[in-house]
């Protein structure tokens, strides 16, 4: 979800899953999605730094999935032991409030190895820093759906300098990336995009398949 995005519900026909990606500081944003999918996935990060996290209804219906970004290729137990965000507390919390609340933890690995993936078809070298919440996002859906749509991860003509739809930020880094490898990720979206470069400049939209219908 990103500030580029409001408005593009128009465009969207009744679709069974939706990915959202947040970072938990909506602070009372309306995303308008509610009447929209019948299942939602939303991919979270700093469920620390967030008090509404465990009280806001948008958090008690389609599927959570958090991550955390840990140290490269850590495994479990390492990871476990000294998290970048100790979110646990506030995990085991959510789960004694909503048991039937289908709530994951992604596997510290995983952003690592898309990491790698990136890095293994870039010409220069990345800072090895972990891939953006939106592109896990991403990598999530072409797991589970057979084609996936994603809107504004290739900008288009209506790209700002917003941060985030919540704040009141700019920073172009924030589209091209400081932290996250966005340049790269961006790149390798548009390799994969089997829409059209006028779809990507109307409606920031790009078209990738899903993994099972992938053919290398």
């Amino acid at each position: 979800v990103t500030s580029s995005s409001r408005g593009l519900w128009v465009l969207f026909p009744k679709f069974s899953v939706c990915s959202v990606i947040l970072t938990l500081h909506l602070s009372g944003v309306e995303l308008g999605i509610s009447s929209k999918r019948e299942h939602a996935i939303f991919v979270v990060l700093l469920v620390t730094t967030e008090k509404r996290f465990l009280k806001d209804s948008l958090y008690t219906e389609g599927i959570l999935i958090v991550w955390d970004p840990s140290v490269y290729h850590a495994d479990i137990p390492k990871w476990y032991q000294k998290p970048d965000y100790n979110f646990f507390e506030t995990y085991k919390s959510y789960r004694r409030l909503n048991p039937s609340q289908p709530f994951y933890i992604l596997k510290p690995q995983m952003p690592w190895e898309l990491w790698d993936i990136i890095q293994e078809i870039s010409a220069d070298l990345i800072q090895p820093n972990p891939p953006s919440s939106g592109m896990l996002g991403i990598i999530i859906m072409m797991t589970l759906c057979d084609q996936v749509d994603i809107y504004e991860f290739l900008p288009s003509k209506r790209k700002t300098d917003v941060c985030y739809y919540h704040q009141k930020f700019f920073d172009s880094a924030c589209t091209m990336g400081a932290y996250h490898p966005l340049l790269f990720e961006k790149n390798m979206v548009k390799h994969l995009n089997e829409g059209t470069d006028e779809d990507i400049y109307l409606f920031g939209k790009a078209t990738l398949s899903g993994f099972r219908n992938i053919r290398c």
